[in-house]
């Protein structure tokens, strides 16, 4: 993977707000089992919980959020020359070409407009609309704000951690959650919401499907990175190699509910998938970048 260090990087995309505090806890989201929350087993459960997921499924959350960072110290940083060696500023650039894709693909795709929207950079804890967060629980998107939210540190947990090392990890990450938001435009999002509302019994099912779903719109934006450029009209990526793509594979598979769960040393009970499996999280990105389209991941018709 090759970053065009010609592209421009815009961090109005990017709202920082590290070190600036907003509380501990997970919102009151409940810990299924111990272990610290520093160990191995306090940071997998809470994976288990809300990694990579839909803002912990409070949907209707109006509690917390409303702060706003400051982005001075990024801009400098990330207009400087060696912008691309600074892992927050190459997340901002992979934040631009998610959503320079978005902003084509969505009305080519299913005719409506896309509304971008900005990663909120926190370190420790974040106030959000969904309530309150902590690192432990990894990236998410809140869709009561419409907002990605990541502590970057949360890439050495899946690196050292959940095994997934490999760079590519960072942008499929990213693109997983603004897959969600691309969910919450189409109103995919609500839809699952009421439904599981009106059949709790298959609420986990649906939950899996919307990740599927998330996994497979991050395959079709990986499909075509190297397409997307700045505002003007550099390309932000010059190359995406074929391992570059199996670490996002590599990545989908490690954080499976499966696979999760066995590296916990707890039961692997496909009743209590929320994600879906490693075999599926892979099957669906897989699906999204061999097509490129969109359109391709209907998760809703037929078997997963």
């Amino acid at each position: 993977m090759e970053l065009n260090e010609n592209a421009r990087i815009d961090t109005g995309q990017v709202d920082d707000r590290r070190g600036s505090g907003g509380g501990g806890g997970i919102g009151g989201i409940p810990i299924p089992i111990g272990g610290g929350r520093g160990s191995i087993v306090g940071i997998v459960v809470a994976v288990i919980v809300a990694l990579v997921g839909g803002g912990f499924g409070l949907n209707a959350a109006t509690n917390g959020g409303g702060e706003q960072g400051d982005n001075t110290s990024l801009e400098q940083k990330c207009s400087a020359e060696d912008a691309l060696e600074q892992l927050d500023c190459r997340n901002a650039l992979y934040v631009n070409s998610i959503q320079a894709y978005w902003t084509n693909a969505l009305p080519q795709a299913f005719g409506e407009r896309y509304q971008p929207t900005d990663t909120v950079f926190f370190s420790q804890a974040v106030n959000t609309r969904c309530g309150q967060a902590d690192s432990g629980v990894g990236p998410f998107y809140c869709p009561a704000d419409s907002l990605v939210y990541i502590d970057l540190s949360f890439y050495q947990v899946l690196g050292q951690q959940l095994g997934a090392s490999g760079e590519f990890a960072q942008p499929y990450v990213l693109a997983h959650e603004y897959g969600h938001h691309v969910q919450n435009l189409l109103g995919t999002n609500e839809q699952v919401r009421r439904q599981q509302q009106r059949d709790p019994d298959n609420a986990n099912d649906l939950s899996v499907r919307l990740e599927l779903q998330a996994d497979c719109y991050a395959g079709a934006w990986a499909k075509n990175a190297t397409g997307t450029a700045d505002a003007q009209g550099q390309k932000i990526f010059t190359s995406i190699s074929e391992r570059d793509i199996q670490e996002g594979i590599d990545t989908a598979e490690k954080i499976g509910d499966d696979a999760i769960a066995r590296r916990a040393d707890r039961p692997v009970n496909p009743d209590e998938f929320t994600h879906g499996s490693s075999a599926q999280r892979r099957e669906w990105f897989t699906r999204g970048y061999s097509t490129g389209d969109p359109k391709s991941c209907d998760t809703f018709s037929g078997a997963v």
